[in-house]
C-alpha cells in the first residue's frame, strides 16, 4: 500500500476533481480487476482504448482514476488525475508504488531484432556463476535467483516489471537482465525503470505489421537509448550500420562498442568454429565457448563488453563464459543413435534464419544434407513470409514450409505467402505440410546418417497458438520422439 501523493511524485499531472490524502493498494490498468482501493489508469491500447471502460471500473470499486481525456459525466467522490500520456504516466508510477526497485538493482536492457534472448540468458548465468544473486526478465522465462516465473510476452507489462523488479530487491539481487522490445519501449512498458545501461545487438526486418515502417521500427529501438540516465552505459553493435545512430542524441556517460569486423571498443575474432562451438579472441585474448556460430560470437562480445562495464575482470568473465550454454531453443542440438543432427531454432525473421543456415552450412561436410522446417506465424508482419521461404530453399537442400503459429489467420493463406517467394526452380525440393508434426516425421523420413534436421520458427516454445487456444506443442520433443521410434 503506498498514499497517492506518493504514487504521483515526480509525475506531471493536473487533479482535476477529488482528493491526493488517500492510500492505495493496487494500480490496475484492466478494468475486470479493479476494485475498492485500487487506481484505474485508462490509455489507449493497440486493440482497445481504456477510457471506455472507466464507468466499469468505478462501478466495481476504483475511486481513483487516471486518463488523458476526462470522462464527459464524472461521479461524485471520485479522484480524476489527467496526465498527458497514461502509458508512460503508469510506469511511473507503478515504480513509485513498489519504491522505485530499479533504483537498487544495476538494471541492463538488450535491444535489437535477434540475440536479446541469448544475451539476457548468458549475463543471468555469468552473474550466477561469478556469486551475484540475479534477476532475469526474458522471452523463455522470468527469474528471481533461482525461482522460475512463466514469462508470456518478451517484456511484461510496466506494472509486472515492477513487481517483479521489488522482488529480486526483497530477494537479495544485485542485478537484472532484461529484454526490451520494441513493442514494448513504443508502448511505454519500460517507463519507470532505471537503466544502468543498455544494449543495441542488431536490426533486421521484423515487426513491420506494428511499426508500419522500419524507419518507425528504428525509432522505437532508438528510444531507449535516448532516454537513457548520463549514468549509464550504451554498448552498441558496430558492425550494424545502425549501432552509431543508437548512440546520437544518448546522454549515457559511457559509449562502447562491439565488433567483428570493424574497430570497436571490444573487437571479437573467430579463429575457429565448429559444432563443439567457438574458439574466439576477444580483446587479445583467447577462449574457448560452447555456443556456436558467428551470430553466437556477437552475442558473446555484447555479454563480455557489459560484464566489463559493470566492473568484472576480463579473466573471471571469460573463465566463466567457456563454460556457459545458450537459452533453450536457440541453436539447441539432439542426435539420433542413426547420427542424425537435430537442430532447433527460435529463427523466426529472415535475418536469424539466414545467420543459422549459414552457420550449418560451414559446419556440414561435403555430402551432408540440410533439410529445413520452417513456417510463419499468423497475425504477424506478412511481407518476410516470402523472404524466409527463399532463404529456407537458397540454404538448404530439401525444404518442408509448414504452419507456425497460425494463430487467427488461416495456415493455408500463410503457407500461400511463403509460396510466393520461390521461383518454380526452387519448388522441385519444396514440400508443403500444414501439420508441424507430419512435417517435422517428413524431415527425419527424408534424413541419411550426418544429416541435419533444422526447425526453425519456435524454438523454446512448448505450444501451438490456433484461433486463441493454445495446444501443447514442443518442437524438440516431437523429434526426440521420432528419433526413439527410429
Amino acid at each position: 500500500m503506498q498514499t497517492l501523493k506518493k504514487i504521483l511524485q515526480s509525475i506531471d499531472y493536473q487533479l482535476v476533481s477529488g482528493n491526493l490524502d488517500q492510500n492505495i493498494d493496487a494500480i490496475e490498468f484492466d478494468s475486470r480487476k479493479a476494485r475498492n482501493g485500487s487506481m484505474f489508469v485508462a490509455f489507449k491500447g493497440t486493440n482497445t482504448d481504456g477510457h471506455q471502460y472507466i464507468g466499469k471500473a468505478i462501478e466495481l470499486g476504483s475511486q481513483v482514476i487516471v486518463g488523458e481525456v476526462v470522462p464527459t459525466n464524472l461521479p461524485e467522490g471520485i479522484t480524476f488525475i489527467q496526465v498527458q500520456n497514461s502509458a508512460k504516466a503508469l510506469g511511473q508510477m507503478a515504480a513509485n508504488f513498489y519504491d522505485n526497485p530499479s533504483q537498487k538493482l544495476k538494471v541492463v536492457g538488450i535491444t535489437g531484432t535477434n540475440g536479446k534472448t541469448t544475451n539476457v540468458t548468458v549475463l543471468y548465468k555469468l552473474f550466477c556463476a561469478l556469486g551475484y544473486r540475479v534477476g532475469l526478465l526474458s522471452t523463455v522465462e522470468n527469474r528471481i535467483h533461482e525461482t522460475v516465473i512463466p514469462s508470456n510476452l518478451t517484456t511484461p507489462d510496466a506494472v509486472t516489471i515492477q513487481a517483479l523488479m521489488a522482488e529480486m530487491v526483497k530477494q537479495g539481487c544485485t542485478h537484472c537482465f532484461m529484454e526490451a522490445s520494441s513493442h514494448a519501449i513504443v508502448q511505454e512498458r519500460i517507463a519507470g525503470i532505471n537503466f544502468a545501461g543498455a544494449v543495441f545487438t542488431n536490426i533486421t526486418h521484423d515487426h513491420l505489421d506494428f511499426h508500419q515502417t522500419f524507419d518507425n521500427y528504428i525509432k522505437a529501438k532508438k528510444k531507449l537509448f535516448d532516454e537513457l540516465p548520463k549514468t549509464a552505459f550504451a554498448l552498441v553493435n558496430i558492425d550494424d550500420k545502425r549501432g552509431a545512430v543508437m548512440l546520437q542524441n544518448c546522454a549515457a556517460h559511457t559509449q562502447k562498442t562491439f565488433a567483428l569486423r570493424n574497430p570497436a571498443d571490444f573487437k571479437g575474432k573467430i579463429i575457429e568454429n565448429t559444432i563443439q562451438g567457438l574458439f574466439l579472441e576477444i580483446n587479445q585474448r583467447q577462449a574457448w565457448f560452447r555456443l556456436i556460430g558467428d551470430f553466437n560470437a556477437y552475442n558473446l562480445l555484447s555479454v563480455f563488453g557489459v560484464a566489463y562495464l559493470l566492473g568484472e575482470s576480463e579473466e573471471d568473465v571469460l573463465t566463466e563464459l567457456s563454460n556457459l550454454s545458450s537459452a533453450p531453443g536457440r541453436f539447441e542440438q539432439v542426435r539420433s543413435p542413426q547420427g542424425i543432427t537435430g537442430i532447433v531454432d527460435y529463427a523466426h525473421t529472415p535475418d536469424a534464419l539466414k545467420n543459422v543456415l549459414e552457420t550449418i552450412e560451414q559446419l556440414c561436410a561435403e555430402g551432408q544434407q540440410v533439410i529445413t522446417v520452417v513456417g510463419c506465424g499468423g497475425d504477424r508482419d506478412k511481407t518476410k513470409r516470402p523472404i524466409m521461404a527463399k532463404i529456407a530453399v537458397e540454404f538448404s537442400q530439401q525444404v518442408i514450409l509448414t504452419s507456425d503459429n497460425p494463430r487467427t489467420e488461416d495456415p493455408e493463406a500463410i503457407l500461400a505467402d511463403m509460396v510466393a517467394g520461390l521461383s518454380p526452380s526452387d519448388k522441385h525440393k519444396v514440400k508443403v505440410i500444414e501439420n508441424r508434426r507430419e512435417a517435422i516425421k517428413t524431415a527425419y523420413s527424408l534424413a541419411h546418417a550426418e544429416d541435419v534436421i533444422l526447425i526453425a520458427g519456435k524454438g523454446h516454445e512448448n505450444y501451438q497458438e490456433i484461433q486463441g487456444v493454445k495446444y501443447p506443442f514442443d518442437d524438440k520433443e516431437v523429434l526426440l520422439e521420432m528419433f526413439k521410434q527410429g
